[in-house]
């Protein structure tokens, strides 16, 4: 019997753990309605080479554990041109394809877009990328698990910086986005948090003064360790420069760790399998009600639906209550 839809899934951009999770939901749900999934492999390479397997409840039975993306993801250069573009398009519509589902971020969401031009399926994405930094949503599949990963780290390096009193200068990932640098950064008693939100790099030399002054007097007063998170991409040259510029100008050894993407992989936690499940049904059940070029979010722990073009706006930004607690209460 002929199914009555058939839905491409796809995971595009940097993994997040959580997305196996996501996978699983629109998989089980898709077979609970009767509903063809096909997965497209590496991305949106696998849409342009055509390569795709079709998932039953078998093939995600074990991997609600499991970080990474059993689909694989890649970047894909070609969907920035309209030649790759049409090729997709036409390998969706070979398929008879009803429906795309994109977990991924702005980037990924972004190709989306570009596509609608050129093929008329459904679109839905669905918000995986640890940087929190999609609109309309409280969070973002992997965010959770980043932070839980990154306080973990940073519980270790505190060990070592307390044995020996020493300055750690701790690089967050999050690309322009202050939210794992904040969050992270608060969660694990760091002394100092550089983010976007509260950091003047405009005037690095006076920011660095101010900094080596607060290092100098609680380390003088309490004589122990100083953690400082540095968001990357904030601090011109990076977080090595910044420490060279502390022992150059002010006579301030600091340690440098560099987490990377250490906070990209792991076991997602509950709360990123419970989000990704919950919003790989709901993608299922928007594409059945005839909803198109929309995220599913999560507003309130309730799952939303919010235009592709307004999900990519980045203008959400970090709670300003904790920016707050942490300049006039947490810091130092």
């Amino acid at each position: 019997m002929t199914k009555s839809k058939r839905i491409a899934l796809l995971t595009s951009g940097g993994d997040a753990p959580g997305m196996n999770a996501a996978i699983r939901g629109v998989v089980l749900a898709c077979e609970k309605h009767d509903v063809q999934v096909y997965g497209y492999l590496q991305g949106y390479n696998g849409l342009i080479d055509d390569n795709y397997c079709l998932l039953t409840s078998d093939d995600v039975a074990q991997i609600v554990h499991l970080g990474g993306t059993i689909l694989k993801s890649a970047r894909c250069p070609q969907m920035c041109d309209d030649d790759g573009l049409k090729q997709a398009a036409t390998n969706l519509m070979k398929s008879k394809i009803d429906a795309l589902i994109v977990i991924g971020g702005d980037g990924s969401f972004n190709g989306l877009l570009a596509l609608k031009r050129f093929w008329p399926g459904q679109m839905l994405g669905l918000p995986g990328t640890i940087d929190n930094d999609l609109d309309n949503t409280d969070y973002t599949i992997g965010f959770s698990t980043a932070i839980n990963t990154a306080l973990d780290a940073i519980d270790k390096i505190r060990d070592t910086a307390q044995a020996f009193d020493r300055v750690f200068a701790i690089e967050l990932m999050g690309r322009h986005s202050g939210h794992l640098t904040f969050n992270t950064g608060i969660a694990s008693g760091a002394e100092h948090i550089m983010s976007f939100e509260n950091t003047n790099v405009s005037d690095t030399d006076k920011t660095l003064s101010e900094l080596a002054q607060e290092i100098n007097v609680i380390k003088q007063k309490r004589n122990r360790s100083y953690v400082i998170v540095v968001a990357e991409n904030l601090w011109p040259g990076g977080v090595q420069t910044l420490a060279t510029q502390l022992k150059q100008s002010h006579n301030i050894d600091c340690t440098v760790c560099v987490l990377g993407h250490i906070q990209r992989g792991g076991n997602p936690d509950a709360k990123d399998r419970v989000m990704a499940t919950r919003m790989g049904v709901a993608a299922v059940q928007a594409v059945l009600l005839g909803e198109t070029d929309k995220m599913v979010g999560e507003v309130n722990q309730e799952m939303v639906l919010v235009p592709l073009k307004t999900a990519i706006q980045q203008t959400k930004a970090v709670n300003s209550h904790l920016v707050e607690m942490q300049s006039t209460i947490l810091k130092g």
